[in-house]
């Protein structure tokens, strides 16, 4: 079964989210969703999701740190993390990069590139 995680410690930017990537749910997606980096860390940990949208500004462990224990500790390269935050300056950018993010993407943000991006990701199509 494909997934995606979502994670943010504000409810409104996960029920967004989840709002948004709904129609995947009945290609027989699951969505999973996390307040905490800490806790986010250890679902990609136990049940390894193909798409993680991830914010940066969050509590236990920050989505940079998530994105780098990841990337390149855990060496999950196969996991598609996006950034996605308020934090649009060109050095936090380059910090996402620094912790090999598949994708930096700045709130407020396209319904249709985040649905483009699941598609591309999942390899499925719901628009």
């Amino acid at each position: 079964m494909k997934k995606i995680l979502i994670v943010d410690d504000e409810v409104n930017n996960r029920l967004l989210l989840e709002e948004i990537l709904e129609e995947f749910k009945e290609q027989g997606v699951e969505i999973l969703m996390e307040e905490d980096g800490k806790k986010a860390l250890n679902i990609i940990i136990n049940e390894r999701p193909n798409l993680v949208f991830l914010d940066i500004m969050m509590p236990t462990l920050d989505g940079y740190e998530v994105c780098n224990i990841v990337k390149k500790e855990l060496k999950l390269t196969d996991i598609y993390i996006v950034l996605l935050t308020a934090k649009g300056q060109a050095e936090d950018k380059n910090r996402g990069h620094d912790v090999l993010c598949d994708k930096y993407i700045t709130k407020p943000f396209y319904f249709n590139e985040v649905l483009s991006i699941a598609e591309n990701v999942l390899g499925l199509i719901v628009h």
